[in-house]
């Protein structure tokens, strides 16, 4: 399947690493004309210089999600620079884990403030933009978290949980500019955030007992899924939440499968 995303304006939000710099990647790879917005100081250096090496257009901007002020001036640089922006991907987040008698004011308002008003603010910028041109693709991060949660981590999952349902109500409301709008949620891919794989061996035995496919998720499959989310071969999925979690909890108890396998 030819994806043909080649010279789209495609913005990214945490695209300094983890799979934010997947999707940066992989976009790069299909020659789109890729934004990279990261709060982190110096995250886009890497960027900067693949984009440059491979003579594309684009662009790099930091951009803190929790500051509106900032989101809509970088939005509006950005359709000044190139016109237009056929995709957002709102990738940027944060992890807060915490039993709930012990997480304080400052930690749940910073996931939601991140995780969900991040994801409102930058869709509320792009919307007049993509009515204007009748068409755009808004991917929103959600998490497995969102589906199923963990025991400490209220913050996360509630945030993770109200994106979903803020993706389906955007959905509703931009389907007659025919701009689609959906969500990811990510199983377990190690990154910096989550620290999967530097877990002991035990706690990752267990973690991915829980998986049909018994394997960490690598950055790259999200990302696989993200270009054809944006992709013209996704025009008719919108308002839905996909699940890229190599089959968490598909089944009960899953590792039966491996170890019938092991038997055999």
């Amino acid at each position: 399947m030819h994806l043909d995303l080649e010279d789209r304006v495609v913005v990214i939000t945490g695209a300094g690493r983890g799979i934010g710099r997947a999707v940066a990647e992989a976009f790069l790879r299909e020659r789109s004309v890729v934004v990279g917005l990261d709060a982190g100081e110096g995250a886009l250096a890497w960027f900067d210089q693949a984009r440059t090496d491979l003579g594309l257009r684009g662009a790099s901007f930091p951009c803190d999600v929790r500051d509106a002020s900032r989101v809509t001036a970088v939005v509006e640089e950005i359709v000044r620079t190139f016109g237009r922006v056929d995709v957002v991907v709102n990738n940027a987040g944060v992890l807060v884990e915490g039993f709930v008698e012990d997480l304080t004011d400052d930690a749940w308002e910073r996931c939601f403030d991140v995780n969900v008003a991040g994801t409102f603010r930058m869709c509320r910028a792009v919307i007049p933009t993509m009515k204007a041109q009748r068409s755009g693709r808004i991917i929103n991060a959600a998490s497995f978290a969102a589906i199923v949660p963990s025991v400490g981590s209220a913050a996360y999952a509630a945030s993770k949980a109200a994106v979903v349902q803020f993706t389906r109500t955007l959905a509703g409301e931009l389907g007659p500019w025919n701009v689609t709008v959906n969500s990811y949620a990510p199983g377990m891919v190690p990154t910096g955030l989550n620290g999967f794989a530097e877990m002991p061996q035990d706690v990752q035995d267990q973690l991915l007992d829980t998986l049909s496919l018994r394997r960490w998720g690598e950055p790259g499959e999200v990302a696989d899924l993200i270009c054809f989310l944006a992709s013209d071969a996704a025009g008719y999925i919108t308002g839905t939440l996909l699940d890229v979690s190599g089959g968490k909890l598909a089944t009960q108890l899953p590792r039966r499968a491996y170890e019938r396998q092991a038997r055999s």
